[in-house]
């Protein structure tokens, strides 16, 4: 018995040996305080703050000098883009620094945080579990609506869904970030709730977060407050498909633009993907720092145009089949050519039809529709007359408001006039003759023949029909 407790005294001796060699000097202790210090100085109150205050050293052997990060995530950081600096301000002080060693090293205080927590949460069997790992990885629910299959794809938007389609398949990234844009209501959120739904069918394994730029910014001033940024940055910064809807709100946000900065930053240098949408193209985002726009811009921006009376009819079509419901074809191409504002209103419109004749128990027809709409038809005739018509419509194309009533019958006047009859036409209750008069005293027939010729033009043409859409959606608000 004493040979045995002899041999583990000395096992335990020597183990306390070794450990007192691996422990740092006094030298290596004040070589490495003055490093930390330099740290600030050399890469600014920013990084130092964010990610090499935390670095603690821990043990210094055979011209090694490891030192410790309380996160695996931060140590992956530092490996990356600032260790062979901090190896080599080592080497300038002391040559036999060889080696730069980063490991993970919880403490003890939050261990047992982690433990208590844990230990909190065991008995809730219903509880979310990744609530529960990572209070900073919540993200908005994808609605089931909103798929690609549900999607009805037109020349509007024919760009930003070929390229949400393209991120979806593709194995690696094909461009970061993809931004898309357009107005409220023209089906931005509908693309990134189906990329989210493709993304988990087809790459289940991938760590998908998708939320608001609103959510973003609480999320961030939450852990600040809590003074838990470090966990704040591994959530966003750990996941493979990062999607962020709306942007535009962090503008004149410098806090919440300079973490998003830096977490975009991280996402495309460990080459996940990036997918923002917003209401303007990024040049255009008023409040955003320029080299945020500039970082926006970088991959794939593709913008969804105002829809057509094609594009809001196939909408129609596809929804009444969802819902199953009876309403004529007439209803439809009233409902598309009325309610031009957005695609959410063209949809409530249709809801609010179809909900009325179930309660009532009647058929849609086309004046039960009217009925049921003449609210929002009225304040749309209300709100639109033919000399607002004309003014937007000279404003958009540069021309003078006098060149409407004029004879002039040059291209870049005459076209101009053409689409103010046919918005005229279609957004006022004014009889063809009417028209013509606020026209310079013009023929019923000329009314007529300048709704054709836009009708066929805006076929052909996608810019005429781009124009179209713009001016009708600065009428219609």
């Amino acid at each position: 018995m004493s040979e045995i407790s002899g041999n583990a005294s000395a096992i335990a001796a020597q183990k306390k040996t070794e450990a007192d060699s691996y422990s740092p000097t006094p030298e290596i202790l004040e070589l490495w305080n003055t490093v930390h210090d330099e740290l600030r100085d050399e890469f600014g109150e920013a990084v130092f703050r964010s990610w090499l205050k935390p670095l603690t050293l821990q043990a210094c052997y055979h011209g090694t000098l490891e030192v410790s990060v309380p996160t695996r995530f931060m140590r992956d950081w530092i490996q990356t883009h600032y260790a062979a600096r901090i190896l080599q301000m080592c080497e300038q002080k002391n040559a036999g620094m060889r080696r730069l060693e980063i490991v993970v090293v919880q403490s003890a205080h939050a261990f047992g945080a982690a433990e208590e927590k844990k230990a909190a949460i065991q008995p809730k069997a219903n509880q979310n579990v990744r609530e529960s790992e990572d209070s900073y990885a919540h993200c908005a629910p994808f609605d089931p609506r909103f798929t690609f299959e549900t999607f009805v794809v037109g020349k509007p938007n024919a760009l930003a869904h070929a390229a949400a389609r393209r991120v979806v398949e593709s194995q690696n990234v094909p461009f970061n970030p993809l931004f898309l844009y357009g107005g409220v209501g023209l089906g931005k959120t509908h693309l990134m709730h189906a990329i989210g739904w493709a993304l988990k069918k087809h790459w289940p394994e991938k760590r998908v977060m998708y939320l608001s730029a609103e959510r973003f910014m609480y999320q961030f001033v939450r852990a600040l407050r809590a003074k838990d940024a470090m966990a704040f940055k591994e959530a966003f910064r750990s996941v493979d498909v990062l999607m962020i809807d709306d942007i535009q709100f962090i503008s004149n946000k410098e806090s919440t633009q300079e973490e998003f900065f830096h977490t975009f930053n991280a996402l495309v240098d460990q080459n996940k993907q990036i997918i923002i949408s917003a209401d303007k193209a990024p040049s255009d985002l008023l409040g955003l720092e320029e080299r945020l726009r500039s970082r926006l811009a970088w991959g794939l921006v593709a913008d969804i145009h105002p829809s057509t009376y094609d594009l809001r009819l196939g909408i129609l079509q596809s929804k009444r089949a969802l819902l199953q419901a009876t309403i004529p074809d007439a209803v439809l191409e009233f409902l598309a050519l009325k309610v031009t504002s957005n695609i959410r209103e063209l949809e409530g419109a249709l809801n609010r039809i179809v909900a009325h004749a179930d309660v009532t128990k009647q058929p849609v027809t086309l004046e039960s529709t009217q009925d049921v709409l003449q609210d929002l038809l009225r304040s749309h005739d209300r709100r639109i007359t033919i000399d607002e018509i004309q003014r937007k419509v000279a404003e958009h194309y540069n021309i003078r408001m006098t060149d409407m009533h004029s004879a002039r019958r040059a291209r870049n006047v005459a076209r101009p006039r053409q689409v103010a009859m046919y918005l005229a036409k279609h957004l006022t209750t004014r009889s063809l003759p009417e028209i013509g008069r606020k026209f310079g005293g013009r023929d019923h027939t000329t009314v007529m023949h300048a709704v054709r010729k836009i009708e066929e033009l805006m076929k052909d043409d996608a810019q005429i029909a781009q124009d179209v859409e713009v001016v009708r959606r600065a009428l219609t608000g």
